[in-house]
C-alpha cells in the first residue's frame, strides 16, 4: 500500500488583515461539540524566529475547507512557569474536555518541558496545575497523542541520548493523559545531532491492518516520509510507504470520512491542505 497526496490548496493565511507576513508552523486541527473546526499552531511574523515563538495561533471555520477566521491567540508563554517558547500544540477531546499538549521549552534543552493545558470550549485554556508532564531532550517536542488499545500513546521527536545523539521518535503511554510512562522508541534514525532533525512532526494513524508513521523534514524542509508497520510502536526503514511534499504534516478526517493532509512552515504563507491517498 503506497501513500501519497493529491494537489495542495491554500487553507488558511495568518497574514490576512495584518500589515506584516506571519507564518504557521507545527499545528493541529480539532472539531468542537457543535462541529466547528479549530486550528492551533506555532506562529510568528516572518522571517523564522523559533526562539521567540511565544504564542499559539487560533482560527475557526464552520467547514474544514473554510473560510477560516483568525481568533485571538489561544495561549502565550508563562515565564513564571519556566516557559521560554510555545511549540507544536496537539489537541484531542476526551469526555467533554480538550487536552492541548505542547513543548514549553525551558533553559535546559536536554530536559525540555512537555506541557498540558485543558479547555471545555477551545477558546479558554488552563495549564495543568502541577507543571510539566515530563521532561526529555534534546529539544524533545512535537507531541502527537492517539488511542491505541486500552491506553493513550504520545509520540514525539527527541534524541536517543537527551544530550544529543541519534534522532528518534519516542513514545510514552498513559491511562489518564496526565501521568505518563517512561519513554520507549518507535523509530531510530541514522542521522545524529542535537536540535532539528528528520524525525520531527511524528503523526501515527491506522489504515486497514497497518499503522503508518509520518515524519519529516525528509530529505528537505518541505518533505514528509511515510513508513508502514503492523506494530504501532515499532517502525523500520524497510517499511517505507511513500513521500509527500509537506512540512509539519497533520492528518485530518472530514465529516464524510475522507482523510486530508496539511502542510505549513516558515515562508509557506500559512496552512495548505490536500487529499491523503492510499493505493497500490
Amino acid at each position: 500500500m503506497r501513500v501519497s497526496a493529491g494537489p495542495f490548496r491554500h487553507l488558511y493565511d495568518p497574514s490576512a488583515g495584518r500589515a506584516e507576513s506571519w507564518y504557521i508552523n507545527d499545528h493541529t486541527l480539532v472539531r468542537d461539540a457543535t462541529g466547528r473546526w479549530h486550528l492551533f499552531g506555532i506562529t510568528h511574523p516572518e522571517p523564522a524566529d523559533p526562539w521567540h515563538e511565544i504564542e499559539f495561533a487560533h482560527a475557526t471555520a464552520e467547514r474544514l475547507h473554510g473560510p477560516w477566521t483568525t481568533r485571538p491567540a489561544a495561549l502565550r508563554t508563562d515565564p513564571s512557569r519556566g516557559e521560554t517558547h510555545l511549540w507544536a500544540p496537539h489537541v484531542i477531546a476526551r469526555d467533554g474536555t480538550y487536552f492541548m499538549f505542547y513543548d514549553g521549552g525551558g533553559p535546559d534543552r536536554t530536559a525540555t518541558a512537555m506541557c498540558l493545558a485543558t479547555s471545555t470550549d477551545l477558546f479558554h485554556w488552563t495549564r495543568h496545575p502541577h507543571g510539566p508532564l515530563f521532561r526529555d531532550g534534546y529539544d524533545a517536542r512535537d507531541p502527537m497523542v492517539c488511542r491505541i488499545g486500552d491506553r493513550w500513546v504520545m509520540f514525539y521527536c527527541a534524541t536517543d541520548d537527551p544530550a544529543g545523539g541519534r534522532h528518534i521518535v519516542a513514545y510514552r503511554t498513559s491511562a489518564d493523559l496526565v501521568r505518563w510512562s517512561d519513554r520507549g522508541i518507535a523509530w531510530t534514525d541514522t542521522a545524529t545531532g542535537t536540535g532539528a532533525g528528520p524525525t520531527e512532526s511524528p503523526f501515527v494513524l491506522r489504515h486497514n491492518d497497518f499503522w503508518y508513521l509520518f515524519i519529516g523534514p525528509r530529505p528537505d524542509y518541505v518533505g514528509t516520509e511515510v513508513f508502514r508497520s503492523a506494530d504501532p510502536l515499532h517502525f523500520e526503514r524497510a517499511g517505507r510507504a511513500g513521500h509527500i511534499a509537506a512540512h509539519a504534516a497533520e492528518i485530518v478526517r472530514d465529516d464524510d470520512g475522507s482523510r486530508w493532509i496539511t502542510s505549513a512552515g516558515w515562508g509557506r504563507g500559512g496552512v495548505w491542505l490536500a487529499p491523503l491517498l492510499f493505493g497500490d
